[in-house]
């Protein structure tokens, strides 16, 4: 076992956190207890780059018990939770993430989890499969295949893809309908409220929220941000998406037009500037700006620094920024995720229907490794239909509701066999 990690003795804290949450992600219990018997990643070493927090940590322990030789590292600098690391060092496992981490720190983890030559990749934003793609080539015979976790690391695999660069098979995780539909919406929704509330310790209700992007996770920082009774402007690029903003009684325009409107900003787009200086000079004093994105560049922090005459501290997990102007701009968790950098993320049951994915979609890439294509441009999976139904299945027997099912007669109108 090999390690880098904060601080060892905080396991205790962690191993806390890991048991809360695997009392509510019963999903993954009802796996568990399937690999301990089948060990479906026996022999097998998988390379993990999540959100390393303690749903993340129940997914890796049980990858673990179904033995899979684990390496794990984080997918963002501020979102890994130090005593959820020793945790899992405690239990065994391969730890390379620090909270804070600089982009040195933060490159040199998923270097050393590529270096112990995974046979399984499970990525988050894609940092891991880039890298190996890119720096370790004499690695990727091993590489079976890999697993991507969200819109903004579809995105980077569909440009690799494109140029050739992808060397081994994909599952589109974040494409499964269990994921997006639920995860993006509903677990982004609340979370990242969650994130703001928590950090701001202000209302809502009365304020005016503007989302950049609605795709499924803008739909649901807006539903949620409607909910909590603020009034939501929606920015969009796509014609059609911002036409179903008006059609679920939104306002929506251009984000220098809002810029002047809102008290809070939240992005959710996978791009670049969303927010720039010209939109800073526009808003009010005292407009908060986070991100709920991938990558922290959807705020332009770097060209508001450029503007402030004065940065500094206004609360734990925010700065302000005072511009020439006098006005001030509050950025919170230096414009990275704002649910993650500024709060423990998606709530355990939604995750565990994302990590059930996971899991699902690991066990398939091991299971037809023989047949899944190699060639570029066949590279990047679909989550099977049946892996979809069969997490929505377990979710519902869970909470005890029962559906109906098509009789011979009805499958034969529909389908013609």
């Amino acid at each position: 076992m090999s390690y880098e990690i904060r601080n060892p003795e905080l396991w205790e804290s962690g191993a806390m956190k890991i048991e809360w949450v695997r009392k509510h992600m019963p999903l993954l219990a009802g796996l568990e207890k399937e690999f301990i018997e089948t060990k479906p990643f026996k022999g097998l070493k998988v390379a993990l780059s999540v959100h390393l927090e303690a749903k993340t940590a129940n997914l890796c322990l049980i990858l673990a018990e179904g033995g899979a030789e684990m390496y794990v590292t984080g997918s963002n600098p501020l979102s890994t939770q130090d005593d959820i690391a020793a945790a899992l060092v405690k239990k065994g496992l391969n730890v390379f993430a620090l909270h804070g981490a600089t982009p040195k720190e933060y490159e040199h983890g998923i270097r050393s989890v590529i270096a112990a030559g995974p046979n399984i990749i499970i990525d988050d934003g894609g940092d891991l499969v880039n890298m190996i793609n890119s720096e370790f080539p004499h690695l990727i015979p091993n590489v079976i295949g890999g697993c991507e976790e969200t819109t903004t690391g579809i995105l980077r695999l569909r440009q690799l893809d494109r140029t050739g660069e992808l060397k081994f098979p994909m599952m589109l995780v974040n494409d499964a309908a269990c994921k997006h539909f639920f995860d993006n919406r509903y677990g982004t929704g609340q979370s990242v409220w969650t994130g703001i509330n928590k950090t701001t310790n202000l209302i809502v209700a009365g304020k005016t929220a503007v989302v950049a992007g609605y795709g499924w996770c803008g739909k649901g920082v807006a539903m949620r941000a409607k909910g909590l009774g603020a009034k939501v402007i929606v920015t969009e690029v796509d014609p059609i998406k911002a036409m179903e903003a008006v059609m679920d009684g939104f306002q929506v325009m251009k984000m220098n037009d809002a810029a002047a409107l809102g008290d809070v900003f939240i992005t959710v787009t996978g791009c670049d500037a969303v927010i720039n200086p010209a939109d800073f000079e526009k808003m009010k004093d005292g407009a908060i700006c986070c991100n709920a994105g991938h990558f922290d560049c959807e705020v332009d922090v770097a060209g508001l620094k450029k503007m402030a005459v004065r940065e500094w501290t206004a609360r734990e997990n925010i700065q302000g920024y005072e511009l020439s102007n006098g006005k001030t701009i509050y950025i919170i968790a230096e414009g990275r995720l704002v649910n993650l950098a500024a709060g423990d993320g998606h709530p355990a049951e939604i995750m565990d229907m994302s990590f059930a994915i996971q899991a699902l979609s690991a066990k398939y890439l091991v299971d037809n490794q023989k047949t899944i294509s190699r060639k570029s441009g066949e590279l990047l999976n679909n989550v099977p239909e049946s892996v979809d139904n069969e997490i929505a299945c377990r979710k519902l027997a869970d909470w005890g509701i029962t559906i109906d099912k098509l009789t011979p007669q009805q499958h034969k109108y529909l389908f013609g066999d």
